[in-house]
């Protein structure tokens, strides 16, 4: 009995052994693509989606044909007023620097097809609206158009005047509109930072975004973080908001997280007489990113830039009728390429609407009717609010792409907020009650290729960071 009893002591005190070399040893430094992306995996926040299958859809099998379409005459030219006056204050320092600068397009270089479209999509319909317009500035409808001629125009009057557009529009009829070739004006690093910058985004997450009135912490990333409580950690205050105010914080955070993106993955690395390099560049990628330089908030930021992935996703799962219609076109005047691409355009669609883990906006505006609708109408106000900060912003650039975005995802909850209007389109002929012009067409997939390069990005920089301590 002693001896057996002595066996098991020293088994035990061996095992114990074990385990404390095992605890003091050392544990290996975590790589940096581990701090940036270590919690940015599993399912997301308010969503039955997970992040792996986004990476997968998006990178292999959306990506490569959205840059196609995205590369063609109808999408690439956007017609921008960038020198609207900011409504919020005056004092606004313009950016100096040479990649600050917008080069808009001459007018030989815009296809006649587009400059003659703003709202239709046919030739018959351009020549409708021009008719419209001379029409609107006699300030009457001329009566020498037909009765369905004239009752389009006092629809797309109301239409533009709707209470669902979440965005306030350009006037792109102002003199001072032109139109931009994004290929040739890329959203890139451009030097725009410091007190200017801060201030735009301050105003944006500060005063637009919905916060519980007891949290004094302020919501701008960009805040110094000195002092920061536990309990006022990123979402421990915004689980105590609705579905909906959750949401409304978890966009505008994705979409700032993925303008850092496109900034860390374009960025000047190299700038002589000779030439500009740009390129990858892994540390401002840490500093917005890093778990440990973030204190945490880093990674939350990147699974933001996922929800707002899966919105505009669904949203343009949720508009393939409307582009299904026969007379529909990506008029640009040249009838194959347009044919082609509209074409290019269903396939991406029907992939979209085939993604097996969409976004359930089901959940939005489900509790009593007069209080959602008065939720409704907050967060539209919130968002349109945001749209207009867009002129306000220094760098000219960063503005364009500014303005693109805020109209894209404006355009994205206009159409989530359409359902039933969309699916009581005609099958064909004048759509009266659910419309989308030009400029949201080409902001709504503009803006989504943006978030689709990001997450495509973020791949590029998990690899870049695999060796990074």
């Amino acid at each position: 009995m002693d001896r057996r009893w002595g066996f098991l002591i020293g088994l035990l005190s061996a095992v114990w052994l074990l385990l404390r070399s095992g605890h003091d040893e050392p544990r290996p430094p975590e790589t940096a693509a581990q701090r940036c992306f270590c919690q940015v995996s599993g399912y997301l926040d308010d969503c039955t989606c997970d992040v792996e299958t986004i990476d997968k859809f998006n990178n292999y099998r959306l990506f490569p044909r959205l840059q196609k379409l995205l590369e063609s005459d109808y999408f690439r030219y956007y017609k921008v007023n960038l020198k609207r006056p900011c409504p919020f204050w005056k004092d606004i320092s313009q950016c100096g620097r040479r990649d600050c600068a917008v080069k808009p397009c001459q007018s030989d270089e815009v296809p006649d097809g587009i400059k003659s479209a703003s709202y239709k999509y046919s030739e018959e319909g351009n020549n409708l609206i021009e008719e419209c317009e001379q029409a609107e500035r006699l300030g009457a409808v001329d009566e020498s158009l037909s009765e369905e001629t004239q009752k389009a125009v006092l629809q797309w009057t109301k239409h533009d005047d709707s209470s669902d557009n979440f965005c306030e529009a350009d006037d792109i009829q102002s003199p001072d509109a032109e139109y931009v070739d994004l290929l040739l004006n890329p959203e890139r690093y451009t030097g725009y930072k410091g007190p200017d910058a801060w201030r735009i985004w301050n105003v944006i997450y500060e005063e637009n975004c919905f916060k519980p009135q007891t949290i004094k912490r302020p919501l701008n990333p960009l805040a110094s973080s000195q002092g920061k409580s536990e309990e006022n950690t990123f979402y421990s205050w915004l689980e105590g908001l609705c579905v909906e105010k959750r949401a409304f914080y978890r966009l505008i955070s994705g979409l700032h997280a993925s303008i850092n993106v496109h900034l860390s993955a374009r960025y000047l690395l190299q700038d002589t007489w000779l030439e500009q390099i740009w390129g990858h560049n892994v540390t401002e990628f840490q500093q917005r990113f890093d778990g440990i330089l973030t204190e945490g908030e880093g990674p939350r930021r990147l699974k933001n830039l996922y929800f707002l992935y899966l919105i505009e996703l669904k949203a343009l799962s949720k508009v393939v009728p409307f582009f299904e219609r026969p007379d529909f076109q990506l008029f640009t005047g040249n009838k194959v390429q347009d044919a082609d691409n509209k074409m290019l355009l269903l396939e991406i669609l029907h992939e979209i609407k085939s993604f097996p883990l969409h976004f359930d906006e089901n959940s939005f505006f489900a509790g009593d009717k007069k209080e959602a609708n008065k939720l409704k109408e907050e967060f539209r106000l919130h968002f349109r609010n945001i749209s207009r900060i867009m002129d306000c912003v220094g760098c000219f650039k960063c503005r364009l792409w500014g303005k693109l975005q805020t109209q894209g995802l404006g355009t994205a909850l206009k159409i989530l907020f359409s359902e039933k209007l969309i699916a009581n389109m005609p099958e064909s002929g004048p759509s009266y009650e659910f419309q989308l012009t030009r400029q949201e067409i080409v902001s709504l997939f503009n803006a989504f290729g943006r978030i689709s390069t990001s997450v495509k990005e973020l791949e590029n920089f998990r690899n870049l960071l695999q060796n990074v301590r």
